[in-house]
């Protein structure tokens, strides 16, 4: 076979649905280590042009690990988009054989761009970030209970955030073990962090979610980010532009980090205050300035140069 052979697989907890474009062979394994071994067997014998693979709750990952390391072109697909494009094709029926056949068919269609997967360290960073912003997001829920609770219960909510604020200490304690042990990611950390408005957290995060940071163009990362607007507009027509998609963890950090630079990062301060003078709304101002420092950090991490002011 040539190298348009699009293999589309689709995860569950037990085992996995393969189907083969354009020769139309379906087939399902296990999800265990011989299945797996069985299913690298079958692809490597195909000049496979890419191997998508549904996200499907972290049941992925190994799939997508096995294939990466047997050298297969794999990439793991956002499953809204193959949902929606299984709407588009008119597919109601839903199955996992069916779900197969439409993420085969959607990579024939749309060829999407295959990008290293994270290693192993890198997945474990991701993990304890997650997890810390899940603990600062159910410390935040509790002191709101505490603000309306009688006194009895308001007891138990502070132990609880007691605990939490403990557990967060600790992933606190193991992400900047895991940081500043890597003299790379210890490196990549030092350069974000010259830049006025991005602390720890922030590097962290980028660090952990979007590896892919330094290595694309300005556009690019944008559109990975969720931060590029995209148009709407029909004949006479034009409509607000609006972002979306991409990794949303990631967009709510760059905020973070615009609204704190806006105060103390001087040249984004200026980026935002001539926006809002020429009538841009706040929040548009806002999601300009996040973008203008995403483009400043990942030129940073490509140049290897830390911040400064003059270059910015």
């Amino acid at each position: 076979m040539d190298a348009t052979v699009c293999v589309g697989i689709d995860v569950s907890r037990d085992r996995l649905d393969v189907h083969v474009r354009p020769g139309g062979e379906a087939f399902h394994v296990g999800r265990d280590g011989d299945g797996l071994a069985a299913l690298v067997e079958r692809l490597c014998a195909l000049s496979c042009g890419v191997v998508p693979v549904e996200a499907t709750g972290g049941f992925e990952t190994v799939v997508a690990a096995a294939l990466a390391g047997a050298e297969l072109p794999v990439v793991v697909v956002n499953p809204s988009q193959i949902r929606h494009f299984a709407q588009a094709l008119g597919k109601r029926a839903k199955t996992d054989p069916i779900d197969a056949a439409v993420i085969a068919l959607f990579a024939e269609a749309t060829k999407p761009a295959v990008r290293p997967l994270p290693d192993e360290a890198t997945r474990l960073l991701a993990d304890l970030v997650t997890r810390r912003r899940q603990i600062v997001a159910m410390i935040g829920a509790e002191r709101q209970r505490e603000k309306r609770a009688p006194a009895r219960v308001r007891k138990s909510i502070l132990r609880l955030i007691k605990a939490l604020e403990k557990e967060l200490a600790s992933l606190d304690r193991d992400i900047d073990d895991s940081v500043r042990g890597s003299p790379a990611w210890r490196a990549k950390e030092d350069l974000l962090s010259s830049v006025p408005g991005v602390g720890p957290t922030i590097a962290r995060s980028l660090i952990a979610e979007l590896p892919e940071l330094g290595s694309l163009d300005r556009r690019q990362v944008a559109a990975l980010v969720g931060l590029a607007p995209f148009t709407r507009q029909s004949g006479q027509w034009r409509g607000r532009s609006f972002i979306g998609g991409g990794r949303a963890g990631v967009r709510s950090l760059l905020f973070m980090g615009a609204m704190v630079g806006i105060r103390h990062n001087p040249i984004l301060k200026a980026f935002r205050d001539r926006l809002v003078a020429a009538g841009k709304p706040r929040m548009v101002a806002l999601i300009a300035t996040a973008r203008k420092l995403l483009t400043i950090l990942n030129a940073i991490l490509r140049t290897r140069q830390p911040w400064r002011e003059e270059t910015a």
